[in-house]
């Protein structure tokens, strides 16, 4: 989507920016693992395909998408921004006939920041944003029956059974954003801020200057 190319959401633990070529060859490094392309139900690409999707992800119009940083590691500039990359979270828009429908996929690629509460804050600061600016009210979400976690966490924000496929081992949970839900789920959201990204990114770059005395 180019709704989002120019944004930044800044969280406590993450900070969520576009999806853009320079997040490519990392991205791709993740995919090529099999323990990956298992939960996400995915198809190993080359890089030049992965640059290929990049590129139709951010031109589409059902799909949204953020890569994952590090907020510690992104807030010290020497650390290039795909060093700080941890995963990726998605929205898609899964039914042409009713745009307030979405899917939401969330991926903590990377192992050691599993289980440390970063998927919960992504999920609050998506949906959000999804409500707010993308005009969802119905969300979805497609686990693998064996990501117990994962089904708790969604069940802990209200999302309840919708079907089990057994031959794709895994189960869909829904919910309708509704007063309740926005109390519940994103209480006070004063944690999250929205700035420019291309400006936060040409400030990372900028070439320290000391101070002359």
């Amino acid at each position: 989507m180019r709704i989002n190319e120019d944004t930044l959401l800044e969280g406590e633990k993450v900070v969520l920016v576009p999806y853009n070529a320079d997040h490519v060859p990392r991205y791709h490094q993740w995919m090529c693992s099999p323990e990956l392309q298992k939960l996400t139900a995915s198809e190993p690409l080359t890089l030049e395909q992965e640059h290929d999707m990049q590129r139709s992800w951010r031109e589409d119009d059902d799909k949204c998408t953020f890569i994952i940083l590090d907020k510690q590691k992104w807030a010290d500039p020497s650390i290039p921004e795909q060093e700080c990359m941890v995963g990726d979270v998605n929205i898609f828009l899964t039914d042409p006939s009713d745009p307030s429908l979405a899917e939401l996929e969330i991926m903590i690629a990377v192992p050691c920041y599993r289980g440390k509460g970063l998927g919960k804050e992504v999920t609050r600061m998506m949906m959000y944003y999804g409500v707010h600016k993308l005009g969802i009210q119905k969300f979805e979400v497609k686990i693998g029956l064996d990501n117990k976690i994962t089904i708790a966490m969604f069940k802990k924000f209200h999302f309840q059974e919708l079907s089990i496929s057994e031959v794709f081992r895994e189960v869909t949970l829904g919910v309708t954003v509704n007063e309740a839900l926005q109390k519940h789920v994103f209480g006070n959201m004063d944690f999250m801020l929205q700035r420019e990204y291309g400006k936060a990114r040409d400030i990372r770059q900028a070439p320290f200057t000391p101070l002359s005395l």
